[in-house]
C-alpha cells in the first residue's frame, strides 16, 4: 500500500524548493508555468493543513516525503 501524500510532480516541486529554487526557476526546470508551480505548492499546503511553504517543507521532511539530500 502506498502511503505517499505527494504526487510525483508535487514532490519534484518541493525538492527544488528545498534547494532554494524560485518559483520561476522551478517552472523553467520542470517545463511548466509559474502558476502551475504555485498551484502544486498550494495543493500541498492544503493537503497538510499548513500555512506557508516553510511549514509545508518542515512537515514533508518530518513525514519523510522529501529529503535534504
Amino acid at each position: 500500500m502506498n502511503n505517499k501524500i505527494l504526487t510525483v510532480r508535487e514532490q519534484e516541486v518541493f525538492e527544488l524548493l528545498v534547494l532554494n529554487k524560485s518559483t520561476k526557476e522551478i517552472a523553467n526546470f520542470l517545463g511548466i508555468s509559474e502558476k502551475t508551480v504555485r498551484n502544486h505548492i498550494s495543493n500541498v499546503m492544503q493537503k497538510l493543513g499548513v500555512n506557508g511553504r516553510a511549514q509545508a517543507v518542515v512537515e514533508l521532511l518530518r513525514l519523510g516525503e522529501i529529503s535534504l539530500l
